[in-house]
């Protein structure tokens, strides 16, 4: 299986180039001795439905397009999703919820995230998680959480077209504010811009923009319908392309 999770395009550049060695070093990561036992234990041990799988294991970088202007973040990679088959939101049904939005709304080429090499590629659109390993109970621990932070801060550096970040759930929208501070020594808003879904928030020079998180707890109980998440993606792009 590739290291690399990135859609490359002919006319890819130095972004292509900054985001392939980024995401060479985060698979290659071990700073969290917790998040390497569990994500290669779930490899070991697997579920059923997946016993004749080789899974992944490992961290996750960011997959998409090198030029987005829409940067969509997570929270962490699902241990049977992501942590299976190398790819962010691939694989499960959060990835299966938001692959569907992002085709409805023009970002993506199918409707479906199965694995790497399944013909996704993804149009003005990057999608990464907050933290790269699967964390038990899908809880990181703050320590985990800030070693991962560097790695996002440098991903949207290296993301130079980006515009729009939209984060899905407070755990990403908080990620995603202290990741601009530190990325464009920006002060921090007062006060400091509160989670919502369907919140927008101007910080430096992103337009920060809230979504619950396309979780099962979320979309089976009509928390977060597809029309809602499209709405804040074609939110999202509208306001990359003003």
């Amino acid at each position: 299986m590739e290291i690399v999770s990135l859609d490359t395009r002919p006319d890819d550049d130095s972004s292509s180039s900054s985001l392939a060695e980024l995401a060479a070093e985060i698979v290659a990561c071990r700073l969290c001795p917790r998040l390497v036992a569990w994500r290669e234990r779930v490899a070991v041990e697997k579920v059923a439905r997946f016993a004749g799988d080789t899974y992944w294991g490992r961290p996750l970088p960011g997959f998409g397009d090198p030029d987005a202007r829409v940067f969509v973040l997570g929270l962490a990679p699902a241990a049977h999703g992501g942590n299976r088959t190398g790819r962010i939101f691939t694989g499960d049904r959060s990835g299966d919820f938001l692959c569907k939005a992002l085709y409805a709304t023009g970002f993506a080429s199918q409707p479906t995230s199965a694995r790497p090499g399944d013909g996704l590629v993804l149009t003005d659109a990057y999608l990464a998680a907050a933290v790269r390993c699967a964390p038990p109970m899908n809880r990181p621990t703050v320590v985990e959480r800030d070693n991962c932070f560097p790695y996002l801060v440098r991903e949207l550096a290296a993301l130079a077209r980006a515009r729009v970040i939209v984060a899905l759930g407070a755990f990403a929208w908080h990620a995603a504010l202290r990741a601009v501070v530190a990325g464009d020594a920006t002060k921090m808003a007062r006060p400091r811009p509160k989670f919502g879904h369907g919140a927008e928030a101007v910080v430096g020079r992103y337009q920060l923009v809230g979504s619950f998180h396309p979780s099962q707890r979320n979309t089976f109980t009509g928390r977060l319908s597809p029309s809602m998440l499209e709405a804040v993606l074609r939110r999202a792009g509208e306001s990359a392309r003003a």
